[in-house]
């Protein structure tokens, strides 16, 4: 298949096994939130963020290594025999030191999810290898599948001890189960990679010189996607760090269904197209138009529906995370689109860009979390999480000026006018309808408010942008109708 047709085809397949799998931890971390107590989320979160934070030594920046093209890497059984070496070792010292410093430094809770994160996380990341083979292929049928399989096994598992009481033996046991369900879909039933130990020097000093390139532009973002974590953590105590901590997890929900498929499709995609400017544009804009146009639906109606959905959902005890819940939308708005730009400079091997803006963005977050966050709480680490996460797409977008083309007003525009359109009717509707019925009823104001937005923002996008809308949807049905000849 052409590169296009490979694209939209592990989209189609991440996309479509994403809608199932996001429905299935939904609901799995909805009824987790009721049965759980709010402490257990922060304990669990604390260490997750650790193990994974600290989780750079063993990665060591390699992945980009290997999915970017050069001739180190034009052997790709060679090129995945030294990093899969490389891995291991890294791991093995890594994992060894973790579990030492947890059983020294950390005690009850926190000491048992450390060590049990750290080996479960140590073999997680020996399944990396295969993952890259399948993403620099982009073939992403096989990774799809395996997903909603985890996201099957873990919730049954996840409820049933959850029902009966564990606690963070619940949580904790989603990893382990993560763990053997992949190494068994990888290198057990038709392995995709048969793992073998190989030491190329040059193929070593390539990925330890990329990768310490890489490593640091994967650190800073680590930093960044932990720091708060860890701080609320050890600053507001394990009840804020769990409040804070659903309010991100719920508000990332929604970006799952699409985002996600299409940033793990994306680098792969713009790495093969580095040599041609065009092309390599033209995937770029789709790919952004697209992740723009869903997260500025998904993260507005978020928004407006946040304090009915908590309500609803997840109980009273879950009220107190509301705003921090809108504001964390926020942030999943643009999220998806700062993932793929950082992409862009990966594939064509210009990483330190990224290295220079994530620098300045974690003195940014460091600063506002001891400014704000102290007097503000989780609601003052949210806003200052937005803030953030501008300071760095804005400079990075501009940079990718120099390597592809694109608009900034094809890309805002329409989806700014119809997110306000679409926000300002549905509040104004609600407002018009609360003299006829009951508006102390979340299920009213929940549904009135949502189908107001979705409506009036679909149809806004579909009279500024009728042209571009009918083209791209051309372009996907060729693409898939050719896949299915």
């Amino acid at each position: 298949m052409s590169l296009a047709e490979r694209s939209v085809t592990s989209v189609a397949w991440n996309t479509g096994t994403n809608l199932v799998k996001v429905a299935i931890l939904l609901g799995r971390s909805i009824i987790l939130a009721r049965l759980l107590p709010v402490e257990v989320f922060g304990v669990y979160t604390l260490a997750t963020s650790i193990v994974t934070f600290s989780g750079i030594i063993p990665t060591f920046g390699m992945g980009s290594a290997f999915i970017h093209r050069v001739p180190e890497t034009a052997d790709e059984e060679q090129a995945a025999a030294v990093q899969f070496t490389l891995r291991l070792l890294l791991s093995a010292v890594w994992a060894a030191a973790m579990v030492l410093l947890a059983w020294w430094l950390a005690e009850g809770a926190m000491r048992l999810a450390l060590i049990v994160l750290t080996p479960a996380y140590a073999v997680l990341y020996l399944t990396d290898t295969p993952k890259y083979i399948l993403t620099r292929r982009i073939q992403h049928r096989r990774l799809a599948v395996l997903d909603l399989l985890v996201a099957i096994l873990t919730t049954v598992v996840a409820i049933g001890l959850a029902w009966r009481g564990y606690g963070l033996i619940t949580l904790l046991a989603t990893d382990i189960v993560t763990v053997a369900v992949t190494a068994i879909a990888l290198y057990g039933w038709r392995r995709v990679w048969r793992p073998r130990l190989l030491w190329l020097p040059g193929t070593v000093r390539y990925y330890l010189t990329f990768g310490s390139r890489a490593m640091a532009g994967t650190a800073l973002g680590e930093a960044l996607d932990n720091v708060d974590d860890i701080w609320v953590g050890a600053n507001l105590g394990n009840y804020a760090l769990g409040l804070y901590s659903r309010a991100y997890a719920f508000a990332t929900y929604p970006r799952r269904v699409l985002a996600f498929p299409v940033n793990l499709v994306a680098g792969g995609t713009l790495a093969e197209l580095k040599e041609d400017r065009l092309r390599m544009s033209q995937a770029f804009f789709r790919t952004n138009s697209l992740l723009i146009h869903s997260g500025f639906l998904m993260g507005g109606l978020l928004v407006l529906v946040a304090e009915e959905f908590v309500a609803i959902a997840l109980g009273d005890k879950w009220l107190p995370m509301v705003t921090t819940f809108q504001l964390m939308a926020v942030f999943t708005l643009l999220d998806p689109l700062r993932v793929t730009v950082s992409q862009l400079f990966y594939a064509v091997g210009q990483p330190a860009r990224v290295v220079r803006v994530r620098t300045v963005q974690l003195i940014a977050l460091v600063s506002g979390l001891y400014l704000v966050g102290q007097n503000w709480g989780i609601v003052g680490v949210a806003i200052i999480v937005d803030i953030v996460l501008l300071i760095g797409l804005i400079p990075l977008l501009i940079m990718a000026r120099e390597i592809v083309d694109f608009s900034f007003r094809r890309l805002f525009v329409a989806p700014v006018i119809a997110l306000i359109a679409g926000a300002s009717v549905a509040m104004l509707g609600l407002r018009s309808i609360c003299g006829y019925i009951d508006c102390s009823n979340d299920w009213y104001t929940g549904i009135i408010k949502g189908t107001l937005f979705v409506l009036i923002y679909g149809a806004t996008l579909f009279i500024l942008e009728r042209q571009e809308i009918l083209t791209m949807t051309d372009h996907i049905r060729r693409a898939l109708r050719k896949t299915d000849q």
